[in-house]
């Protein structure tokens, strides 16, 4: 016969097993954005490519594909990319790559006697990469910054260079789906 408190005890054990195995699943991309309020972005029509003093880069490919699947997003949202510095946005990017740590446990068997949790289990970590690009825009003729927006997801870098392209540009596409910022009516 079980007590309230060897039930506890069980559910307490069980609640612990099962958040120490979603670990993992907390990692999703997630993407926030912020903006200048009042700001007219249908005014916008063209940018330019700024680069932030002390900023860390990735290596010239991976700045390109980063770059290009920008491009590919903001030509779709009625922006024209120019050399020219009269453009209506500078925009920059920044990337950070962090390390954390990742669980996962695993337990086999089941209840001892008494209802205590029984059998065996393993706690295993890793070392997981994860990167945050942040993208700014900033209205050349108001000289202030108008929009930001970062999106974090755990690094899990492909072999293959197309579906490392396809996951960039899924993770942009979702980054700016929130330019211009929706308008409440």
């Amino acid at each position: 016969m079980k007590t309230k408190k060897g039930i506890a005890v069980q559910s307490m054990l069980l609640l612990c097993a099962v958040l120490a195995c979603s670990c993992g699943l907390v990692l999703a991309q997630d993407v926030k954005y912020n903006f200048a309020q009042g700001t007219d972005f249908s005014k916008y029509k063209t940018y330019k490519w700024v680069e932030v003093k002390d900023a860390s880069y990735p290596d010239q490919l991976v700045n390109d594909q980063i770059k290009g699947s920008i491009d590919a997003q903001l030509a779709l949202k009625g922006l024209t990319k120019t050399d020219n510095d009269a453009a209506d946005l500078y925009i920059a990017y920044q990337i950070a790559v962090n390390q954390e740590k990742q669980w996962d446990a695993t337990s086999y068997g089941g209840y001892g006697r008494w209802g205590r949790m029984g059998g065996t289990g393993t706690m295993t970590s890793s070392t997981i990469n994860i990167g945050t690009l942040v993208l700014d825009m900033y209205d050349v003729a108001a000289n202030k910054q108008v929009w930001r927006g970062d999106v974090t997801k755990s690094l899990n870098p492909s072999k293959d260079p197309e579906k490392r392209q396809k996951n960039l540009d899924k993770a942009m596409a979702k980054l700016l789906k929130n330019y211009p910022p929706p308008v409440k009516k």
